[in-house]
């Protein structure tokens, strides 16, 4: 069973990297945004510096490839009906989704060495002693993004996943807490109970202080294990 995962995994994610449509999502665009973001801290203060920037955009590639990647991709093998065939053959239904998070977490690992790297040469300085921190809070915020990428895949039609994983990444991505931090005071926040927020802020404690952040990765589990509970009961594979 553990082969047979393990193949179904690499076998997704290979199709990721040789897809160009995902590459650009994934990794062209958060790359686009790390650069544009540094380009701009150095003409405006209202921009935070690098230290800041990119772990709130390896928050956004996270999104991109668990939440939106997987979704889009589930949704029309759903609609054509490969996942109906597939949960038929030995790899069965578990196996099927144990290989999709082998894969988000494969194109995860490249996605964060290529910002890493990036990073380091625009000039980020993280904790050394939050590194592994940031490895266990990008690995929950796949297991988080993915069941709730998941979870719309399964739900409605492929065309409303597309559009509505791309519409919702945008979203998170530019005022959801992902890439830059929010206002903690007043009515705004509530916003750090999105789970583009509670990635956000985890993975910049991590970086910035080498701290864990105790209430962002609750609020993070809670929405994977709603999501995860929700895919169960409504998930359907035709």
């Amino acid at each position: 069973m553990a082969r047979r995962i393990l193949a179904h995994g690499f076998y997704e994610t290979r199709n990721v990297l040789r897809n160009g449509e995902q590459l650009l999502v994934s990794l062209i665009l958060p790359l686009l945004v790390l650069v544009g973001l540094q380009r701009m801290h150095t003409v405006t203060d209202v921009v935070p510096d690098i230290n800041v920037i990119v772990p709130g955009v390896l928050a956004l590639a996270v999104m991109a490839s668990a939440f939106t990647g997987q979704g889009i991709a589930t949704g029309f093998e759903r609609q054509y009906g490969v996942l109906a065939y597939l949960s038929t053959t030995p790899l069965g239904p578990t196996g099927l989704i144990l290989g999709k998070a082998v894969a988000v977490l494969c194109v995860a690992v490249v996605q964060t060495l290529v910002l890493g790297i990036a990073g380091l040469a625009l000039g980020w300085s993280p904790q050394p002693a939050g590194l592994a921190l940031l490895g266990v809070i990008v690995v929950l915020g796949c297991c988080a993004f993915t069941a709730l990428g998941l979870l719309i895949a399964g739900t409605v039609r492929a065309e409303a996943t597309l559009a509505a994983t791309n519409v919702l990444w945008v979203l998170m991505g530019a005022a959801g807490g992902s890439v830059l931090p929010l206002n903690h005071d007043g009515a705004g926040v509530l916003l750090l109970l999105l789970p583009s927020a509670s990635l956000g802020e985890a993975l910049r404690a991590a970086s910035l202080d080498g701290s864990f952040a105790v209430v962002p990765v609750l609020v993070l589990i809670i929405w994977a294990v709603a999501a995860v509970l929700a895919a169960r009961r409504w998930f359907s594979w035709r």
